[in-house]
C-alpha cells in the first residue's frame, strides 16, 4: 500500500499539447496491446503509479492540473480508433453519462447485452464504494471508465476535499467489498470504511438490520445525533426491506443508498450486533517530454513529435511483420532492467 500527495493545482492545458497527448497516447496503447493484448493495458491503467508515469511521459510534471482529468480524456479520444477497446465517463456531468456511453459502445464493439450490463453495474458499484462505502470526506467529481470487447475494465476516479485530491482505481479482478488498494492521496485519520475483510461482520449486519427490521431498536441515550435514523430513513428502508436485497452489493445498488445512510445503519449494526467498524482510511513517477507547467523543463514539442512518430512507425511495420522499432524497444527494456 502506497501513498501519494496530490494537491490540485490551477491552470489549464493548452490545445496544441492536448493534441499531442491524445496522439502519442494512442501510439503507446497500441504498442502495450500490440506487445501484451487488451487485458493487459486495462490492467496497467488500473495501477495507480503507472497512470501517474503515463501521464507525466504525456506532459505532465509530478501533479500538474488535469493529471487525472486530462490525462484520461486524451485517452479517451485516443482509444476511439483503437479497435477492441473504449473509453467512457470523465469529469461532472459526463461522468453521469457513463451507463449510456458503456451501453452505445458495447453495441459497436459486438458485446452481448448481459455483458454490457455487467459492465455498466461495475461502474455504478465502483462509483458508490468510492462515494458512500469509504467516508473519507473527497466528493467524487471524475469518473472514467475503460474497457474491452472480452469485458476486462478499468476505473479511474477522483474527488477532491479542500485543496487535495484522492484518486481510486479499480480492475476487473477485484473484488469491490474487499477493499480498494489502488488508492492516491492523503492518509486521513477518521475514516468510516466498509470495505474490506475486518467490515465483513457490518456489512452483514448492515443487510441483516434492513431485512429484519431490527434497526427500529432504539438506543438507551437520549441526545440524537446526526447519523440517528429519521422517520424518512425508516420509511426508507422499508422499501429496501420490500426489494430484499440478496446481498450487500445489490443493497448499495438500491436508488437512494448513499454515505448517510450507510453509516447510519454500520452505526445502527454496531450497536445492536456489535459489529466491528473499520476507521483505517484505505488509501495508499518520469519525466521524458518535459511538463506543462515547466517543471523539469517545458514540454520539448519536436522531442515530443519525433516520440510519437516512432511509436507510430513501430506499430505499422509490426503489424506488417517487420517490427524492428519493437524489437529494439524490447531490448532497450531488458538492457535496463539488469
Amino acid at each position: 500500500m502506497r501513498t501519494i500527495d496530490l494537491p490540485l493545482h490551477s491552470g489549464q492545458c493548452p490545445r496544441w499539447l492536448f493534441g499531442r497527448m491524445v496522439r502519442l497516447a494512442k501510439e503507446i496503447s497500441k504498442v502495450i496491446i500490440l506487445e501484451y493484448g487488451s487485458a493487459e493495458f486495462i490492467r496497467r491503467l488500473s495501477m495507480p503509479l503507472w497512470f501517474q508515469s503515463f501521464s507525466c511521459i504525456l506532459g505532465f510534471d509530478w501533479h500538474s492540473s488535469g493529471t487525472t482529468t486530462t490525462t484520461t480524456a486524451a485517452l479517451k479520444i485516443a482509444v476511439e480508433e483503437t479497435e477492441g477497446i473504449a473509453g467512457a465517463g470523465g469529469k461532472g456531468k459526463t461522468g453521469l453519462k457513463t451507463p449510456q456511453e458503456i451501453e452505445e459502445k458495447s453495441e459497436k464493439m459486438g458485446i452481448s447485452s448481459w455483458k454490457a450490463e455487467e459492465l455498466i453495474r461495475a461502474s455504478r458499484l465502483t462509483a458508490k464504494v468510492d462515494s458512500s462505502c469509504i467516508q473519507d470526506g473527497y466528493s467524487i467529481y471524475h469518473h472514467a471508465f475503460f474497457f474491452d470487447e472480452k469485458g476486462n475494465f478499468a476505473v479511474i476516479q477522483q474527488g477532491m476535499k479542500g485543496e487535495w485530491a484522492r484518486r481510486y482505481h479499480w480492475n476487473t479482478s477485484d473484488n469491490f467489498l474487499e477493499g480498494n488498494e489502488s488508492i492516491m492521496g492523503i492518509y486521513e485519520r477518521e475514516v468510516l470504511n466498509m470495505t474490506g475483510k475486518k467490515a465483513r461482520e457490518a456489512r452483514k449486519a448492515s443487510l441483516d438490520a434492513v431485512k429484519e427490521g431490527e434497526y427500529l431498536r432504539m438506543p438507551a441515550r437520549h441526545g440524537v445525533f446526526p447519523e440517528d435514523l429519521s422517520r424518512r430513513d425508516v420509511e426508507f428502508l422499508n422499501r429496501v426491506r420490500e426489494f430484499d436485497p440478496k446481498d450487500y452489493e445489490e443493497f448499495l445498488l438500491f436508488r437512494g443508498m448513499g454515505a448517510k445512510r450507510i453509516r447510519a445503519l454500520a452505526l445502527i449494526a454496531n450497536l445492536i450486533y456489535g459489529a466491528e467498524l473499520d476507521w483505517k482510511d484505505p488509501v495508499k513517477y518520469s519525466f521524458a517530454h518535459g511538463g506543462k507547467d515547466g517543471i523539469p523543463y517545458p514540454v520539448d514539442k519536436p522531442n515530443y513529435d519525433e516520440s510519437i512518430e516512432f511509436l507510430k512507425e513501430a506499430v505499422e511495420k509490426a503489424e506488417i511483420g517487420k517490427d524492428e522499432k519493437i524489437r529494439a524497444m524490447r531490448r532497450l527494456n531488458e538492457f535496463l532492467s539488469r
